[in-house]
């Protein structure tokens, strides 16, 4: 074996052994978790958090109180909301923006099915992405898993709630000129399709609280498995 060859193996050799020390180091530093521990850790973690959101948001005031999630009108429609109610027009947008949040309160618990499916069909591998990611990776990967069905389910609950309010169908007329004009985005054009797009928005934001919870204080959760996963990381 000439020394170019042997040397190019030596280094072969080496920088395989650097590759499974540092998989080893990484492994030791969360924990010596198994794949099992992982997965059923984070698909808890979905769980709690699904389920809190859930219950947060899908009762009466849970949109409307919040404002954190309150859905307002959009863009400068919002500013002329408020110029209608220097015209005594103040009750009829009160009994829209009611109208939308009430949409939405109504349609978040349609969601418990899809996320609880999203729950059961994460990967191991899946599993470890989320466990390395940001404070937020598990709900990404649930928005990614549940957004556009989500989004198909709750248009026509909110779309009925919307109609039974006189100015919703002025709001589209108006909104749909807007949008021509560019002061509107095209999500925005239809208070149908606005506010399906601010219920997703407000129920992964809650989601996303509860992952930070569980992240920041898994042994307060109350669960063996969060402890063990999310405090290997802490």
């Amino acid at each position: 074996m000439d020394r170019r060859h042997f040397n190019l193996m030596a280094s072969t050799t080496l920088a395989s052994m650097v590759v499974l020390a540092h998989a080893h180091a990484h492994a030791l530093s969360i924990g010596d978790l198994t794949d099992g521990e992982a997965s059923l850790g984070l698909k808890t973690a979905l769980e709690k958090g699904a389920i809190a959101a859930i219950n947060l948001l899908g009762r009466p005031n849970g949109f409307l109180a919040n404002d954190k999630v309150r859905i307002p009108l959009p863009g400068f429609l919002e500013d002329a909301g408020k110029l209608l109610k220097t015209f005594g027009q103040g009750k009829r947008v009160d009994e829209l923006v009611t109208a939308m949040n009430r949409a939405a309160e109504t349609a978040v618990p349609m969601a418990k099915d899809l996320l609880m499916g999203a729950v059961k069909s994460m990967t191991v591998t899946d599993a470890k992405q989320i466990l390395t990611g940001g404070d937020t990776s598990v709900t990404d990967f649930f928005a990614g898993k549940t957004r556009e069905p989500l989004g198909v389910k709750f248009l026509p609950v909110v779309t009925r709630a919307t109609q039974q309010v006189s100015l919703a169908s002025k709001y589209n007329r108006v909104a749909s000129k807007a949008a021509g004009m560019g002061l509107l985005s095209k999500d925005e054009s239809k208070i149908e399709g606005y506010v399906t797009g601010k219920t997703l928005d407000g129920l992964y934001l809650v989601i996303g609280e509860e992952e930070k919870k569980i992240r920041a204080d898994p042994v307060g959760s109350g669960s063996a498995i969060l402890k063990k996963v999310f405090g290997a990381f802490k």
